[in-house]
C-alpha cells in the first residue's frame, strides 16, 4: 500500500472508527459524559473542507465505530442465545451496525455542503443536522434510537437539565454543539458553550413536577432466568415455583415481575396459581403486575401485564414490537427461524392504552424497549402518577445492553418528570427517582427482591407537553440561521 493510500484509510476510515468507538466509554456502564463530546469535536476538525462525499465516508466510519462497540450485545443474542452460527451472526451484527451508521453518515455529508471553517453558522448547522439524523433513525424501519448522543449526559452531565424541556434529541443538539464549539475553540463559541453548560446546571435544579399522596412500597422481582431455559417445557414448573416463592416472599402494596415472567399463555395458568397471586396481593393491601403472553379470542397474542389484587383486573398490551424479535419483517422469516426465536409474531396492542389503576396510583406500563421511543411514552401523561418498565434483558448476556437500557430509563425519567420502576428478569432491576437517580437496585444476574419507595407524582414536564416539537422547531431555527450567516459570510 502506497503511503498516500495509507494516509487517506487513516484519516477516512480507521481514526474516525476509533474516535466512534472511544464514545462507548460516555455511556453506562461508565458515565464519563465528556468523552462522546471530545471523540466528536476531533472528529469534527477532520470534517473541515472535505467534500460531500468524504464527509459521508467519514461519518460512516465514525458512526461504524460508534455502534459497533455500543450495540456489540447482538452478536451474543443472535449467537449465545439464539444460536446463529458465528459467521452468520458476526455478519448480521457487522450490517445491523452498518445501517445505524447511515444517519450520522447522511448528517455529515450534507454538514460539508457548507463552508465548515472560519464561519460562525457552523456551531447550528452541523448540531442540528446531526441531532436531525438521530431523530431520524428514532423512527424509520420502525426506529431504533439506542445510544443517542444526548443519553451519555444523563444523569450527571449538566447537559442532562435541558432533557424536561427538549428531551433526548435536543440534549443531543446541545451536545453535537458544545463539540462544534470546542473543536474550534475561539471566544465566542467557548463563551457559548459555556453559557448552555452553566444553564443546564441550573435547570437541573427545577422541580417541574410534585409528589402527591403518601411514598408507595415496592417490590421488583428479579427472577433471573436464564434465556436458554425461559420457554423450555422442562424447566416451566421450576419457574412457576420460583416466582410463587418470591411474590410470598414479597411484602409491598405493589409487587411487580418482569416481562414475561410466566412464560406461557394466561389461559394456561393454573387458577390456584392466579389465585395464589392475587391472595397475596390482597393481603398486602395493594396489587401485583406479572408480564405474561396473553391470547384474545381471535388468536391473536400480545405481550402483555396484567394485574391482580384489590384493584379490578387490568391489562396492558405491548404497543411498539421489537423486528425481529416480536414481529417479522417482510422476507426475513429465514433469519427468525435461524435464531429459534420463540414467540416471533406477536400482535400489536392498541396505542391509546390508559394507566393502570394499581395500589393506589396510576401506573403507566411500558415493556422491554418501549421506553426507548420517549414521545410515545407521553400520550399517557399527565393522567400517570408513576411509571413502570419490565423487560427481559437476559436475551443480551452480560454485555452493555442492560446498563444501557437502565441509562434510557434515566433519560426517560427525566423527560417525564415521574419515579420509574424498572423490573428486569436478570438485571438491572432498580427504582429511579423523577431526576434519573438511581435510588434502589439489585445486582445483576442474581435471584433476588427489591424492596423500596416511590413517590406518585403529579405535573407535567414541558417534554410532556410538547413532546419533540420543541426540539425540531429550534432545529429548523437552527439550520435557517446557519444558512443565512452562511450566505452573509459568503
Amino acid at each position: 500500500m502506497k503511503k498516500t493510500d495509507l494516509r487517506t484509510f487513516i484519516s477516512t476510515w480507521a481514526f474516525p472508527a476509533l474516535l466512534g468507538g472511544a464514545t462507548v466509554f460516555g455511556f453506562a456502564p461508565f458515565y464519563l459524559f465528556p468523552i462522546p463530546i471530545l471523540a466528536l469535536a476531533l472528529f469534527y476538525r477532520g470534517l473541515n473542507g472535505r467534500s460531500p462525499r468524504d464527509g459521508f465516508l467519514r461519518g460512516f466510519a465514525f458512526g461504524l465505530g460508534w455502534f459497533l462497540a455500543s450495540v456489540s450485545w447482538v452478536y451474543i443474542s443472535m449467537h449465545d442465545v439464539g444460536e446463529m452460527s458465528l459467521p452468520l451472526a458476526g455478519l448480521a451484527t457487522f450490517l445491523f451496525a452498518s445501517v445505524l451508521a447511515v444517519f450520522p453518515a447522511l448528517a455529515c455529508g450534507l454538514a460539508v455542503r457548507r463552508p465548515m471553517a472560519g464561519g460562525v453558522h457552523a456551531l447550528f448547522w452541523f448540531p442540528a443536522l446531526w441531532a436531525l439524523a438521530e431523530w431520524l433513525r428514532g423512527w424509520v424501519f420502525t426506529g431504533l434510537p439506542w445510544q443517542a448522543l444526548g443519553y451519555s449526559q444523563v444523569p450527571y452531565g449538566p447537559l442532562s437539565g435541558y432533557a424536561p424541556i427538549l428531551g433526548i434529541y435536543g440534549v443531543s443538539w446541545l451536545a453535537a454543539m458544545t463539540a462544534v464549539g470546542i473543536a474550534r475553540w475561539r471566544v465566542w463559541p467557548m463563551a457559548l458553550v459555556v453559557a448552555i453548560w452553566a444553564a443546564g446546571l441550573g435547570l437541573q435544579k427545577v422541580e417541574w413536577t410534585r409528589p402527591v399522596g403518601k411514598p408507595l412500597s415496592v417490590s421488583l422481582l428479579q427472577g433471573n432466568i436464564p434465556q436458554d431455559l425461559k420457554f423450555r417445557p422442562e424447566a416451566l414448573a421450576a419457574t412457576l415455583s420460583l416466582y410463587a416463592k418470591l411474590v410470598a416472599d414479597s411484602e409491598s402494596r405493589l409487587t411487580v415481575l418482569p416481562e414475561t415472567a410466566l412464560p406461557l399463555f394466561r389461559a394456561e395458568l393454573a387458577p390456584d396459581y392466579l389465585q395464589h397471586l392475587k391472595d397475596h396481593a390482597v393481603a398486602q393491601g395493594g396489587d401485583l403486575l406479572f408480564g405474561v403472553p396473553d391470547q384474545d379470542a381471535d388468536g391473536r397474542y400480545y405481550n402483555s401485564v396484567v394485574s391482580t389484587g384489590v384493584s379490578p383486573t387490568q391489562t396492558y398490551r405491548k404497543v411498539h414490537l421489537v423486528p425481529f424479535g416480536e414481529f417479522v419483517p417482510f422476507g426475513f422469516r429465514w433469519l427468525v427461524d435461524a435464531m429459534k426465536v420463540p414467540l416471533s409474531d406477536f400482535s400489536r396492542g392498541k396505542p391509546d392504552q390508559p394507566p393502570l389503576n394499581v395500589a393506589g396510583q396510576r401506573v403507566a406500563m411500558n415493556v422491554c424497549y418501549e421506553d426507548v421511543f420517549g414521545e410515545e411514552l407521553i400520550d399517557a401523561l399527565p393522567q400517570a402518577t408513576l411509571m413502570a418498565n419490565v423487560s427481559n434483558d437476559a436475551w443480551f448476556g452480560d454485555s452493555f445492553a442492560p446498563w444501557q437500557h437502565l441509562q434510557i430509563a434515566q433519560m426517560r425519567a427525566l423527560e417525564t418528570g415521574r419515579w420509574w420502576l424498572k423490573d428486569n428478569n436478570t438485571g438491572i432491576t432498580a427504582v429511579l427517582n423523577e431526576k434519573g437517580v438511581v435510588v434502589a437496585r439489585l445486582a445483576p444476574f442474581t435471584t433476588g427482591i427489591l424492596n423500596s419507595e416511590a413517590w406518585g407524582m403529579t405535573g407535567a414536564t414541558p417534554y410532556v407537553r410538547w413532546g419533540n416539537r420543541a426540539f425540531l422547531v429550534l432545529a429548523a431555527v437552527s439550520l435557517l440561521a446557519a444558512f443565512g450567516l452562511g450566505r452573509r459570510a459568503r
